[in-house]
């Protein structure tokens, strides 16, 4: 089992900036792909961007030079840095962590929340 715990979420104005985090344990952080998701009302939930164990990233096209996601595996921790926020940014934002072998060992954060608002 793996548990994991965001933070940083909150009020923001539009073009402002938020860095979420999130903390891992349970399980060894390094054998997991770990990834943020985003969940507005009404709206799919979405991948936002994923780092892989060596640093890899990949982002969602809407984010792309605007957020950045790194990863420290000494403190089981994976970030999130928002710049440039948007009010379409609005979201309950979710960490994901996959197991890089056993695919189907999958875990969720309960989520931090977003609003980008003036």
């Amino acid at each position: 089992q793996v548990q994991l715990v965001e933070s940083g979420g909150g009020l923001v104005q539009p073009g402002g900036s938020l860095r979420l985090s999130c903390a891992a344990s349970g399980s060894i952080f390094g054998l997991y792909v770990m990834g943020w998701y985003r969940q507005a009302p009404g709206k799919e939930r979405e991948l936002v961007a994923v780092i892989r164990s060596g640093g890899s990233t990949n982002y969602t096209d809407s984010v792309k030079g605007r957020f950045t996601i790194s990863r420290d595996n000494a403190k089981s921790t994976v970030y999130l840095q928002m710049n440039s926020l948007k009010p379409e940014d609005a979201a309950v934002y979710y960490c994901n962590a996959r197991h890089v072998v056993q695919r189907e060992k999958m875990y969720w954060g309960k989520g931090t929340l977003v609003t980008v608002s003036s």
